[in-house]
């Protein structure tokens, strides 16, 4: 199976560990040193020198928080002594004025981290509640919602996090993890039957097939040459509802192609086991956060 069903518990054991480790310290310290090419100049003027200083992290807006290792992590990676007080974890509902940590460290740090801390922050947290917006809509129906390979470049582990935490599924991570047959894939080979034949050779047996149809006789080739999934991509909701009767069980389905919370309900009623949606990463508002209320503190 190409699509990712870890546990959110799972996930933030992973975020806080190997993972944060080896696949977002680096991409971290890219953003800081983006941000900070060789010294904060304003930091700098304002305080030449280290003193202790307390800010508190505060929503501006209703949401879901996801996100907050990360945030905390961009102040570790500058001064590992900066404190944080977390009153929220990554899932819960926030609101708007909910004061959801307090950070004490070198006023220094708290002001160069700033920016790079709250620009993930409330990126995550934008997709972890717009997909939760989505999910809701899908509740009890059976439907899993998926995210796509639609992220921002050096983002997706951050991205597709924050869909975990809104309540969304992980479809393929990268190239690497899975078979997904598109048009142009298709086209190279020759045909559906071909390209899932040539895969079934080259990928490993573990590995399902995914093919992406766009009408009727693509569904009856795929389901024929004995694909594992089928995603109906900008199909008519009447295609679709054939589509899945001639597929009868022979694969897994999956509905995608501007798939937004203003019409996914919508697509729920045809039956399909999958809905994916690039809108989840690409679309997301940002959530709206500060950090606020600076002020020196005794040591």
């Amino acid at each position: 199976m190409i699509f990712r069903s870890v546990s959110l518990c799972e996930w933030r054991k992973t975020m806080n560990g190997i993972t944060m480790n080896l696949q977002a310290d680096h991409l971290i310290r890219m953003a800081l040193q983006e941000d900070i090419t060789s010294e904060d100049i304003t930091t700098n003027a304002v305080m030449p020198d280290a003193k202790k200083g307390e800010v508190q992290l505060i929503c501006k807006q209703d949401g879901i928080i996801a996100g907050l290792e990360v945030f905390a992590r961009v102040f570790r990676l500058l001064d590992e002594t900066v404190a944080i007080d977390f009153r929220c974890k990554d899932g819960d509902a926030v609101t708007n004025g909910q004061v959801m940590a307090v950070l004490t460290g070198d006023i220094r740090v708290l002001l160069s981290g700033e920016r790079v801390a709250l620009n993930y922050l409330q990126r995550m947290s934008g997709i972890a509640t717009y997909t939760n917006e989505v999910a809701r809509l899908l509740a009890g129906s059976g439907t899993k919602l998926l995210d796509t390979r639609k992220t921002t470049p050096n983002m997706r582990i951050f991205e597709k996090y924050a869909v975990k935490v809104g309540g969304g599924y992980n479809h393929r991570y990268n190239l690497s993890d899975g078979v997904l047959l598109k048009d142009n894939h298709i086209g190279a080979a020759g045909s559906v039957r071909q390209a899932v034949q040539m895969a079934k050779e080259y990928a490993p047996f573990v590995r399902k097939i995914e093919v992406e149809v766009e009408n009727l006789d693509m569904v009856r080739e795929a389901a024929d040459a004995g694909a594992d999934i089928i995603m109906l991509d900008n199909m008519s909701a009447d295609e679709m509802r054939e589509a899945v009767k001639l597929i009868g069980g022979r694969a897994e389905t999956e509905c995608s192609g501007n798939v937004t919370k203003e019409n996914v309900k919508q697509l729920v009623e045809i039956g399909v086991d999958y809905i994916s949606s690039g809108a989840l990463t690409h679309s997301a508002p940002i959530l709206d956060i500060s950090l606020k209320n600076l002020h020196p503190v005794k040591e």
